[in-house]
């Protein structure tokens, strides 16, 4: 009988303790697992993932076998105190998982199932060790969105499956958006009937204008949820709904138009980005259709928490609203922020009164945070640290690093979120910011991954997205910050691969992926690249592309055109990724920013205006532009000579529903000297959205300065009115 063996400790999340024995335990169809009663959930649960994963039958029985040799011992220990701790002795002849809670026998269940070999054999060995564990917060969390596209009740269970692997005990469940609403109300039969359909999807990213044509339905009814909150509680996981109020609410007001300001009509949203209508926050026929919808949704989440969004939620119609405007005037409101206060506290008012509490995005804090609110903080931590400050509970979810529907490659094939959340990234996270005091830590409960769907329309996709960083997310979740070691964790990849192709989960290899990024070289640019494979690197050059040039160091770039390059290994084909040059006189040279980008949009700070690649995918949550919020750009390049100049042209984006606008004013001007700059004639702009502005004049120049203005505050009627408008640019040009 063959028998097949794991390699070293390969647990993730890592444990705390871990000492090494001699021998192996066998785990073959004679062996049982052995409990008490009060643990035949989680025996259940051991014996049916052997069964399913490795067609092994194993037997549960309540007393110990005759023999005391070949069983697994399920028992509660006093020895073990904190909730979710656990010991795990595999010895020769048994192994023994204790725990004083049933949570932490289920975590070492969790952990033993990770040390069996991945290979289907009807014997299994494993070496003997000793594990003390325990979690490291006491909220670990993942998210799912189902509102922009709905995964039926059978795939929730599987993504709850893959939750308790990793052991996470919280399940954020994002149930109503623009896009859909997903649960049933029987007080409001519409909400299902109208609000979760939406008659077709966008197509590509936001701003192409393209549809499917295709209706998107989907809901659960009550029975369902109860199913789900049931096979999660078996896993020791909570289930947190989340219901959007007061923005991201236009499912709801498409099935009941006397929830808005206008009243309608409105319909179920077809595309992604914030849009202005929102609940009525003057009207109290909002508060009791709110009211009403929350006394079902207690019934149907055992949850201390319901989350309400509260994120997002733009104020022009309750600026336009006169019920809204009386409403105001009569609580002394001095703004719309602080109606928005006022409405998350009376919602939180009334749960409260129920004995819930509620979570809300970090936008709760605006206009003063309720009394007993919880505040997930997504717009990175400084709403976090604000918060515990205020000696609220925080769960930190900030969108870098954390929202895994970003992209985890810089050559993703396929269209996501944007942004660039590596894996390394993920993995080095720490949830205690240091400029928290002692006495505030403890209220940052723990973190949460997030899965937003907007472009993630089908499972295989959604794991690509979610493998392997869940496994980084769980590590920071759970993991002593003492015992986390990217090194140790990256050697883990190929056999956590292997046991991803077990749970029959799709994932990404990117880490592993050629890797390139443009960097400057001595006033020109280069492309480097880089891969975690020990194969040499090729590369094509646009002249000749079908010779193979090997790769050493970065490489200048002195062609325009198309360049490509992939990891050379026979065993495969050949898996290209390829690089659009488009070079000009300003490609590589010295460029000055006078205002730096935010941050979120801040590519290669003023290089990535000059690097000689153009931003033609429309993909604005990219790398290839800087965004600037409230405020100008001003760029000064530094040609190095006098040079003859023809031309100059900029490149810049606008998309009104993301509050995207163009630049006001863009001035071009050139200077012998750096002191003295003279004004480009009048600027021509062309375009729609990808805007190009572009001015013509012959004249000798060493010193270029391009100055485009930002829009400021987005003016009454346009989306994001009162806010700052972002101005976005991509590549200089100089003919």
């Amino acid at each position: 009988m063959s028998v097949l063996s794991i390699p070293a400790q390969q647990i993730v999340p890592f444990p705390l303790i871990t000492s090494e024995s001699k021998g192996n335990f066998v785990i073959d169809n004679n062996t049982k697992i052995v409990t008490s009663e009060n643990l035949k959930k989680q025996a259940n649960f051991l014996k049916g993932y052997l069964f399913k994963f490795y067609n092994l039958p194993l037997n549960i029985q309540i007393k110990k076998p005759i023999g005391n040799t070949n069983y697994i011992s399920l028992q509660t220990s006093e020895n073990v105190s904190v909730n979710g701790a656990y010991a795990l002795d595999i010895m020769t002849e048994k192994i023994e998982i204790t725990s004083s809670n049933d949570e932490g026998i289920f975590y070492g269940i969790q952990s033993l199932l990770q040390l069996i070999p991945v290979h289907k054999n009807n014997s299994l060995q494993i070496a003997c060790k000793k594990i003390q564990d325990e979690p490291r917060f006491q909220y670990r969390g993942m998210h799912l969105d189902v509102a922009r596209h709905f995964y039926d009740v059978a795939y929730v269970k599987k993504y709850i499956d893959l939750l308790a692997y990793h052991k996470f005990n919280k399940f954020h469940w994002h149930l109503t958006d623009d896009q859909g609403w997903r649960i049933e109300i029987k007080k409001y039969p519409l909400l299902t009937q109208i609000g979760s359909c939406r008659a077709q999807t966008l197509v590509g990213r936001f701003g192409s204008d393209v549809y499917d044509g295709k209706m998107h339905k989907g809901y659960y009814t009550q029975d369902q949820i109860r199913e789900v909150v049931q096979y999660a509680a078996d896993r020791f996981i909570s289930v947190i709904p989340e219901i959007d109020i007061p923005g991201h609410s236009l499912a709801a007001l498409a099935s009941y138009p006397f929830l808005g300001c206008t009243k309608g009509p409105y319909k179920v949203r077809e595309t992604w980005a914030v849009q202005p209508d929102v609940f009525c926050a003057g009207n109290d026929s909002t508060y009791t259709f709110i009211e009403n919808v929350m006394n079902e949704l207690i019934t149907l989440f055992p949850s201390e928490y319901i989350h309400i969004g509260g994120d997002e939620c733009p104020k022009e119609r309750w600026k336009a609203c006169p019920v809204c405007q009386n409403k105001m005037q009569s609580l002394s409101l001095k703004d719309e922020h602080a109606l928005q206060s006022f409405f998350v506290q009376r919602v939180e008012k009334y749960l409260n009164s129920k004995g819930k509490k509620i979570i809300g995005w970090d936008e709760i804090l605006e206009g003063g945070l309720a009394p007993n609110a919880a505040v997930m903080s997504w717009r990175g931590t400084k709403g976090g640290i604000a918060a515990a400050r205020q000696k609220h509970e925080v769960i930190m979810t900030p969108e870098d690093p954390l929202y895994l529907n970003l992209s985890q490659s810089k050559n993703e094939d396929s269209v996501t979120q944007g942004g660039y959340n590596s894996l390394e990234k993920v993995y080095a996270f720490e949830a205690i910011p240091k400029e928290l005091d002692s006495s505030d830590k403890k209220f940052v409960l723990g973190l949460q991954g997030e899965m937003w769907t907007e472009y993630i329309s089908n499972p295989s996709k959604l794991e690509y997205m979610l493998f392997p960083r869940i496994s980084a997310v769980a590590e920071a979740a759970w993991t002593n910050p003492v015992n986390k070691n990217f090194e140790r964790f990256k050697n883990q990849l190929p056999e956590l691969f292997k046991r991803y192709k077990l749970w029959q989960v799709n994932y990404s290899t990117a880490y592993f992926d050629l890797q390139s990024s443009v960097i400057p070289f001595d006033n020109q640019i280069a492309w480097k690249l880089e891969t975690k494979h020990k194969s040499k690197i090729i590369y094509l050059k646009p002249d000749n592309p079908s010779k193979f040039y090997e790769y050493k160091n970065p490489v200048l770039i002195d062609l325009s055109g198309e360049w490509a390059a992939a990891v050379s290994d026979s065993s495969e084909k050949l898996k290209w990724i390829r690089k659009n040059f488009q070079l000009n006189k300003a490609s590589g040279k010295k460029i000055i920013l006078k205002n730096e980008p935010n941050q979120k949009y801040a590519g290669e700070s003023g290089f990535t205006l000059i690097d000689g690649i153009q931003n033609t995918t429309g993909m604005l949550h990219g790398s290839q532009f800087l965004g600037f919020i409230g405020t100008d750009m001003e760029v000064t390049i530094d040609l190095e000579e006098l040079i003859a100049i023809d031309s100059i042209k900029l490149h810049c984006f606008q998309q009104p529903p993301s509050w995207i606008y163009p630049p006001s004013l863009v001035e071009f001007s050139t200077s012998a000297d750096s002191t003295s700059f003279s004004i480009m004639p009048q600027t021509h702009k062309s375009g729609t959205k990808h805007l190009v502005y572009k001015s013509v004049n012959h004249r000798i120049a060493r010193y270029i300065k391009i100055k485009a203005s930002n829009n400021g505050i987005i003016s009454n009627g346009l989306p994001g009115a009162g806010g700052k408008a972002w101005l976005f640019a991509d590549e200089i040009e100089i003919f």
